[in-house]
């Protein structure tokens, strides 16, 4: 049976994790920032839906096989780490061909529309942003397989202990998702001028780079 400790361990470390400044913080951030709440809320909840797929393949032992794979682990990583780079890499470039082609009241929303984002503010553009973002990164997957099992109690069902403790780290990340739309709407009203939303994308951009690179780079 699974203990009250055992939950409140496994949460301060997800909740640690979920705190730390990544790629879900800034995706969300960059989204809400520019007004379209429902496309932020659609991240959120296709980050979520990565963690709950991840907590449940792990339960049942599937990305177990995924680590020890070193080919598929590599191949996954590789494509993560291209896909960031690519939604990273266009969002900056966008701004940038623009930003000398377009007239400063139209530049703005054209970032926006042609950088990966579609043009509509929808909640299901979102979670396929936000589900592609976590399911594409092995390292979610690795955090799992190496921290979930030692929180499984003995003699009792691993699927149903798995939800549980995901359903925790699902609750966290909503929680924190919520935190950061709720700061988003204070930046909001200064990104009302087309060049600080080009700032904003072009920050945005470069993290989301970033993070490819590290992800392709990394162990």
């Amino acid at each position: 049976m699974m203990t009250l400790d055992a939950i409140g361990t496994f949460a301060l470390i997800v909740g640690l994790l979920t705190l730390t400044p990544g790629l879900d913080t800034a995706l969300i951030l960059r989204t809400a920032a520019l007004g379209r709440r429902r496309r932020a809320w659609g991240v959120i909840l296709g980050i979520q839906s990565g963690t709950l797929l991840w907590g449940v393949l792990t339960s049942v032992g599937v990305t177990a096989l995924l680590t020890a794979s070193h080919l598929a682990y590599e191949a996954l990583r590789w494509l993560g780490a291209a896909y960031l780079v690519w939604m990273g890499g266009r969002l900056v470039w966008v701004t940038w061909r623009h930003s000398s082609s377009s007239s400063p009241q139209t530049v703005g929303t054209e970032d926006a529309a042609k950088a990966g984002e579609g043009t509509a503010d929808t909640l299901i553009g979102g979670w396929q942003q936000g589900i592609a973002t976590n399911l594409l990164n092995p390292k979610v997957g690795a955090f799992y397989v190496a921290v979930l099992p030692q929180f499984l109690p003995a003699g009792a069902s691993h699927l149903a202990a798995g939800v549980i403790l995901t359903g925790v780290h699902i609750l966290m990340g909503v929680a924190w998702g919520c935190a950061l739309i709720a700061f988003a709407r204070v930046l909001r009203d200064r990104l009302r001028r087309p060049s600080a939303r080009r700032c904003l994308d072009r920050i945005a951009g470069t993290a989301i780079v970033a993070f490819g690179v590290r992800l392709a780079l990394g162990p």
